[in-house]
């Protein structure tokens, strides 16, 4: 038989046992806890993670799609100057202004963007001509060469209007060595500035602008409307 010390002693163990069994099962359940909001907040995260990708991804078909609808309904103007000195940088400056001038007293009204490109393609030679011209009148020899080409362009802002990377028609200008910074505007709709200081697009071009696009595409193009992104997974966001 026991004595009452090893009695003492054995319930004292058992007790510090059950103690320190409490202890553990207490700090299990708290990493289990833990564990499990650990687990949520990735699965959170995730999915949040997979809504940004599908909607970026969204996003990016919409605007190559709406870029490729652009790109047939507008005709773009390139003058690349031979080399970005301040006197090749001048000189382009007035080979655009010529061509314009060309341009606005020669071209039929009335034509839509595949007859304006057609006339310019029939007309390449009168261009270049116009463009060689102010070249020799300010003592250059450079050589000329224009035509309606297909050319990629980034994503550039034309007064109000955006327009996103991708390839546009042209007629394009190339002046000598055409290493320079170039020059850019819209020819058709008649987008080119009224008011180069002040980059003013005529509104004129961008009414004929908007009534072959969707309203939707518009609004893409438009850097002064605020365009929310449509997201297909969620459409609640829309309201």
């Amino acid at each position: 038989m026991l004595s009452g010390k090893k009695q003492k002693l054995i319930r004292t163990s058992a007790y510090r046992y059950e103690d320190e069994l409490q202890c553990e099962n207490k700090f299990a359940r708290r990493e289990l806890r833990w564990t499990r909001i650990g687990l949520l907040l990735c699965a959170a995260l995730l999915v949040v993670l997979v809504i940004i990708v599908v909607g970026w991804q969204s996003m990016m078909i919409s605007e190559a799609r709406m870029q490729q609808h652009l790109a047939q309904e507008v005709l773009r103007f390139h003058v690349l100057a031979n080399s970005d000195s301040e006197e090749d940088q001048a000189l382009k400056m007035q080979v655009k202004e010529k061509v314009i001038e060309l341009l606005e007293e020669e071209i039929p009204e009335g034509m839509n963007v595949t007859e304006t490109a057609d006339w310019m393609r029939r007309n390449t030679d009168k261009l270049r001509d116009c463009a060689q011209q102010v070249v020799l009148k300010n003592g250059y020899d450079y050589p000329i060469s224009a035509a309606v080409t297909t050319c990629y362009f980034p994503e550039k802002t034309y007064g109000d209007v955006r327009f996103p990377a991708g390839n546009y028609e042209a007629l394009r200008i190339e002046i000598g060595e055409a290493k320079g910074h170039n020059w850019w505007c819209v020819l058709y709709p008649g987008l080119c500035f009224l008011n180069t200081t002040n980059a003013v697009v005529p509104e004129e071009g961008k009414q004929k602008l908007k009534s072959v696009l969707t309203e939707e595409e518009y609004e893409q193009i438009t850097s002064t409307t605020e365009f929310h992104i449509r997201w297909k997974l969620l459409p609640d966001l829309n309201k």
